[in-house]
């Protein structure tokens, strides 16, 4: 029946997911990554059974115990000859008793030396009456005085205090234990009703958690519809990404080829305004330098120059200032510079044509392709919703095939049934154990008996012990005392061999139990005997697979059943249950492959609508290239835009002018020299100096050179940098055109992957949900574990602990008994003496001592 219901129980796990993996998983690999998806956490039930044990301080003794037992049994666990006993069905032990026994040495000769107790103890406790009848093992009432009486007294007695001290100590070992195993007993009803709980709280959960599973179905739902709603910016996001490598870098050129249009455009202007204004100002200079150099040489022409009688000094000056009229020209001379009318003619023509617009629009046009791709799919993506929902629907429906709630239910009521029969045998185990601790208890009784008598006797002893007393006047309480003692005795002689018996029944059974259950659960050697290959069955290789599944070579053993509940895996992958219950076609990532598949199948964009530069726009282009500004003779204005004003300083000149001048003899030709220098003066301050510091003469010339520059740089190699242009266009126009589709069906791919990848993470979360979360069987491995607490920490442990103490005052009665019947004879009032001549002075070294009837003294 239970095996009936357990299948049940693992029957309403199903609809958790499947554990297989599928063939396309090193596939799976190669794919790129999708989004993460948030599936959240699996609802998980608080589990209360906490299943360890701590014994506290009477622990201490269980060490005590263990240590005892592993001093009697130090061989290792019997691991191969356990398995061939069980295979053989204890047919084994006949054939392999030696083992057995030799295993066994330790508990056979503690058994021996017991029964050896139990038929000895009574025997010669029988013989030790008759004797005392006799008179004789002490039973004569007649006590030898020595020197070293007293000695003798006080050593049996702190003997038999101290042996009596450690029947104390085992007694209440006993004891201990007793009532240990009593408490714990009824903490085992805590322990019970916890994993009773733990049970119910995993039925109640299992069904919410397989609930969360299939509905956490709809975040991968969401999450596809949102990308096919969103296809536009996802798929033609990443085609025009793919294409935007070759187009925006050619886009981007033509781009540029306008900008250097519009900026050849504006250098044209510029020149044609900086030479207007430096050819004004350069002329004027001109003129009125070519003035003054006329009006010099005519000066110079003067008799009092060329003359024979003229100063030889002044000849020698005029011929000086002849020399140096060559200096009086312009340095930059604009003039002779030829305009570019024709050139900005021709670009001015180009600029009426806006190729920056059409630019703009090939830029538009390009930038649509998400639009576009939206457009086209739209159609096809029209049954993506229809299809989701099928899919919803085949997983939802699997609920319906397995009744999970009503499978739970049953199980539910199930648990409750146990436990109310659980409940029902309370008061009978309460019965049982209250019978078993008043035995107990009577035989602690038995011992403790003993120990009054031999407390008592102590106690009376010392305090009626008299020095000066013979051994015939003796006071009551010290004869009380020897009484009690030997009726002490008395009772360990009828108490002690039941006690031993109990003990080695107790410690066969409790010792063994130890050492071949609890001791190998501890250390998972029974777990190995168990996973032992054809053990139970010899058709069976594992017996739990076997016997539950009918297929004995399933990977599932004790252990790693107990292990994995024991790290609270779900009951799923711990009982293998996906090799019996096969949730592939509702939970199989591959129907969603070809569903999705089929949908992409039918997916075709095309781009060919896409136009990047249109005819208008080329030929624009190729006009540019055609201005002819890459004939311009650039150097020739860098060469005059870098000279000077004047070839010379007209300052230095005039002043220089000035001084020779000052050389010659006074007169006309002097004045007009002179006046010459005035007049250079005058030219300088008033157009050279504004042509070198005016602004707007400096900015005509900087202007100037910026300009030719930037036209140097535009026009160099202008044709070939225009065909360029138009090459990497039409290359790209090619490739949306012609070249487009391996770009699509690429990006389709990886896209198409995308959506499949959501399924496949759903798939995984489940089957990671369902391996760790899931149905969580921790309750069962603290079943196991309560069990194992029950039997070996609270029923062994305390059976251990009781024999241990009850044996220990087993064991240390025979001293008590001998160091009683000697010491009784210290306490006991004798019948007869010794009797010396000088009654005062005993020496029994000196004096021969004869028997006598006790004196009468007057104060008896």
């Amino acid at each position: 029946m239970w095996k009936t219901g357990l299948l049940l129980l693992f029957w309403g796990l199903l609809t958790s997911g499947e554990l297989q993996q599928e063939e396309t998983e090193p596939e799976r690999r190669s794919l790129p990554p999708s989004g993460k998806l948030d599936f959240g956490y699996v609802p998980q039930g608080v589990y209360q059974t906490l299943a360890y044990y701590e014994p506290g301080v009477i622990g201490l003794l269980f060490h005590m115990v263990h240590a005892f037992l592993y001093v009697v049994q130090p061989n290792p666990f019997p691991e191969d000859l356990v398995i061939k006993v069980a295979k053989d069905k204890f047919g084994a032990i006949q054939s392999e008793y030696q083992k057995a026994i030799y295993y066994e040495t330790g508990f056979v000769v503690c058994a021996v030396l017991g029964l050896l107790f139990m038929v000895l103890l009574p025997l010669v406790g029988l013989f030790f009456c008759l004797c005392r009848c006799c008179d004789n093992c002490g039973g004569e009432m007649h006590q030898r005085q020595r020197k070293n009486a007293d000695c003798q007294r006080g050593l049996l007695t702190t003997l038999l205090f101290a042996t009596s001290l450690v029947i104390t100590a085992g007694v209440l070992c006993a004891y201990a234990a007793n009532q240990n195993l009593s408490s714990q007993l009824k903490g085992m009803r805590r322990l019970v009703s916890s994993n009773l709980r733990d049970l119910q709280s995993f039925t109640n959960e299992t069904p919410t958690q397989v609930d969360y599973l299939i509905a956490q179905y709809a975040t991968a739902k969401n999450k596809v519809i949102s990308d096919l709603d969103n296809v536009g910016p996802l798929l033609g996001g990443k085609i025009h990404e793919e294409l935007g490598k070759e187009v925006c870098p050619a886009m981007d050129g033509a781009l540029r080829m306008a900008g250097a249009m519009r900026e050849t455009k504006d250098a044209l202007e510029n020149v044609s305004m900086s030479l207007e204004v430096l050819q004004e100002a350069t002329g004027k200079l001109h003129f009125n330098l070519s003035l003054v150099r006329f009006s010099l040489n005519r000066t110079l022409n003067d008799p009092g120059c060329n003359d024979e009688d003229s100063d030889a000094t002044t000849a020698q000056l005029c011929l000086s200032i002849r020399s140096s009229l060559a200096q009086l020209h312009v340095s930059a001379n604009f003039t002779r510079l030829p305009d570019m009318n024709n050139q900005l003619e021709s670009v001015n023509q180009l600029m009426k044509t806006d190729l920056s617009n059409i630019i703009q629009k090939g830029y538009s046009s390009f930038n649509d392709t998400p639009a576009m791709v939206s457009d086209q799919m739209r159609n096809v993506f029209e049954g993506a919703r229809g299809m989701l929902d099928i899919i919803g629907t085949n997983i939802s429906s699997f609920s319906k095939v397995f009744p999970v709630h009503s499978t739970m239910a049953n199980f539910t009521n199930f648990i409750s049934h146990t436990h109310s029969k659980i409940e029902d045998s309370y008061p009978e185990i309460d019965q049982i154990d209250f019978y078993r601790w008043i035995c107990c208890i009577g035989l602690c009784c038995m011992v403790v008996l003993i120990l009054a008598f031999n407390f008592l006797a102590i106690l009376c002893g010392t305090i009626g012990y008299d020095k000066h007393a013979s051994p015939t006047t003796r006071g009551c309480v010290s004869n009380t005392g020897g009484t009690l003692l030997m009726a002490g005795v008395g009772f360990s002689f009828l108490f002690s061999w039941i006690l031993m018996g109990v003990v080695t029944a107790t410690f066969l059974v409790g010792g063994n139990l130890e050492k071949l259950v609890c001791e190998p659960f501890h250390t998972k050697q029974l777990f190995k005997v168990l996973d032992t290959p054809h053990l139970v069955n010899p058709e069976w290789r594992n017996f739990i697979p076997g016997y539950m599944y009918n297929d004995s070579d399933l990977d599932l053993t004790v252990e790693s059943l107990y292990s994995n509940c024991k790290e609270n895996r779900g009951i799923y992958s711990a009982m293998r249950l996906d090799k019996v219950f096969n949730v592939t076609p509702f939970l199989n990532s591959s129907l969603y492959t070809k569903e999705v598949g089929k949908m992409f199948n039918d997916v075709k964009i095309d781009l060919r609508v896409i136009v990047l530069l249109e005819s208008e726009g080329k030929q624009n282009l190729i006009g540019f290239s055609e201005t002819g500004v890459d004939r311009i003779n650039y150097a020739a204005y860098l060469e005059e835009v870098n000279k000077g004003v004047t070839q010379v300083d007209l300052l230095s000149y005039a002043n220089e002018l000035e001084a020779q001048t000052d050389l010659m003899p006074k007169g006309p030709l002097q004045t007009s020299l002179k006046g010459h220098a005035n007049s250079l003066r005058q030219i300088h301050s008033q157009q050279v100096v504004p042509m070198e510091q005016a602004m707007k003469y400096v900015r005509a010339r900087s202007m100037l050179n910026q300009s030719i520059r930037l036209l140097e740089r535009t026009a160099s190699d202008l044709p070939n940098k225009v065909a360029d242009v138009l090459a990497t266009i039409e290359a790209a126009q090619y490739l949306i055109s012609q070249n487009a589709t391996q770009v699509v069906n690429q990006e389709t791919e990886k896209y198409k992957q995308t959506i499949v990848g959501y399924f496949r993470q759903y798939i995984e979360w489940v089957r990671t949900s369902l391996t760790m979360e899931v149905a969580a069987c921790k309750p069962f491995s603290n079943i196991v574990d309560t069990v194992e607490i029950v039997a070996c920490s609270f029923l062994v442990d305390s059976l251990n602990t009781f024999w241990f103490g009850l044996g220990c005052c087993a064991l240390f009665l025979l001293p008590s008994i001998i160091l009683s019947v000697k010491l009784a004879k210290f306490y006991r009032r004798m019948d007869t003496e010794d009797v010396y001549d000088d009654i005062l002075a005993y020496d029994t070294m000196t004096r021969f001592p004869r028997a006598s009837a006790p004196p009468r003294h007057i104060d008896w």
